[in-house]
Formats: C-alpha cells, structure tokens, sequence
C-alpha cells in the first residue's frame, strides 16, 4: 500500500490499498496474490486501510508532501488499468487518498518502458520530489539513445508547470549512465529511481564507475544532512524494476 498520515489525525497510520491488476493486465501477468498484497500489509503494519477503485502502484507516483503528485498520462489513463477514467476523476480520487490538490501529468515514460514487460511509464523511472518546489529529472545525454529525445520533451514539458504553491520547478537533471543498450536492447536505467530513509539515500549502481559516482553527489546535494549509498542493481533490474520500485515507505506516527 502506499502510506499516508493526516495531520488532523495524530498517531494514525493509513494505507491506501490500490487496485492491482499486473501492470495493466498484461497477458503474460498473473495478479491474483499480488493484488492482496495491499490489504494484508495494511493489516500487518496495525495501518487503517482506504480502499481506492483506482488501478495504480507505488512506482507511477511520486509526492512532495506539500500537495504535488507526479504521473503519467500512459499509466492513470491506461485502457488496461482505468478505462473510464478522466484526468478529473483521477485527480479527484488522489486528492481524496493522498490529500493532493496539484497533479503533473507527464505525457509518458521511457522508451523501454512500453516494452511487452513493461509498466506503460512509470515515474519513478523518470523524475522525482525531493522537496516541494524542485524536481530530479531522469536526462539521457546521448542522442543515439531514443531517450535522449524523451528527455528533452519531458523537460519541455515541465518547463511549463508549477507545484501546489504556484512556484515555477527547478529542474535538476540527473544523467544517465553511458550503457546504452544490454541484450534486450535500449536500457531504462535510471538513477532518478533510488529509495529515501532516515538519515540516508539509497541510489542504484549500475557498474558505472563515473556515473555512479556524478549521481551519488547530485543525490547528496538534492537531499542535505542524508548520507548516499549506492549498491548494485543490475540484478534487480534485470528482473523488472529498481531500488524504488521494490520498495514503499513507513512513516513513523504518535510519539
């Protein structure tokens, strides 16, 4: 689940149980466990449970804490996972489960993304919120790479938006590491996908010693007083996903 405190509710812990249908019901997915996961999570955590109607996962939003949420067009509005939603209703159903009052609607994710195995754009690949008013954005600088052009739509794009609060958003690209392609064809990896606790950060290593090391201090300066730690992800990665993406949060409430 995704998990959500209420400052009018001190000591309250609350889990938003998403519908859960692989990814957009993909054929080769099998979701019948998967989409209990929520649920039973919530139980264990001792959180109170809000069901959505809403099909959605942890790595297709991001927040700032302060009334932003980061999407996608190609995943809320999904014919595989909402076919009759509109971006009202999505937002509407947001704002009622997060408490958002602000959505960014990327137009789409990156280009492996859209693969058979893919998640049809999920944001955590593309940027992030490490304080209200500043966005991490996922920046291919080679042009021999399709996302090279995806990245400078998606800064384009974002150019033209605002936070909750009005604000124009400073834009911090993080590039991405010099592999291009591996067996399967064009990478998606990503140091935007990476997993924020307590006193620290930790950030995907992708065997790329220059790069690694360029987005261990972006990361660093994104979030001052956390220590960064990078650890290998090819393995992880090479299944399906990142740091962020096998990962969910559990802020601590009461005393």
């Amino acid at each position: 689940p995704t998990f959500v405190v209420d400052d009018e509710r001190p000591g309250v812990l609350g889990a938003v149980d998403w519908i859960f249908n692989g990814w957009g019901a993909p054929a080769w997915a099998e979701w019948d466990k998967s989409a209990r996961i929520g649920a039973f999570v919530a139980e264990a955590s001792g959180a109170e449970r809000i069901p959505s109607l809403l099909v959605n996962e942890g790595g297709a939003i991001h927040v700032d804490g302060a009334g932003t949420v980061l999407v996608t067009e190609t995943v809320q509005l999904d014919a595989g996972r909402n076919p009759y939603a509109t971006r009202e209703l999505v937002e509407a159903e947001l704002a009622r489960t997060l408490g958002t009052t602000n959505t960014i609607w990327f137009p789409r994710g990156l280009t492996r993304d859209y693969e058979d195995f893919g998640t049809r754009g999920h944001v955590d690949m593309i940027a992030t919120l490490p304080q209200p008013g500043r966005i991490l954005l996922h920046h291919q600088t080679n042009p021999e790479h399709p996302d090279f052009e995806v990245s400078r739509q998606l800064r384009e794009f974002l150019a033209g938006q605002t936070d909750a609060s009005g604000r124009p958003f400073e834009i911090v690209d993080v590039p991405a590491p010099a592999t291009l392609r591996d067996d399967d064809g064009f990478v998606d990896w990503s140091y935007v996908n990476h997993l924020v606790v307590n006193g620290g950060v930790i950030a995907c290593g992708y065997d790329d010693e220059r790069a690694d090391a360029v987005a261990a201090e972006i990361l660093a300066d994104a979030y001052p007083g956390r220590r960064v730690v990078t650890v290998p992800v090819r393995p992880v990665i090479d299944r399906g996903g990142a740091i962020h993406c096998i990962t969910q949060q559990q802020p601590r409430v009461g005393a």
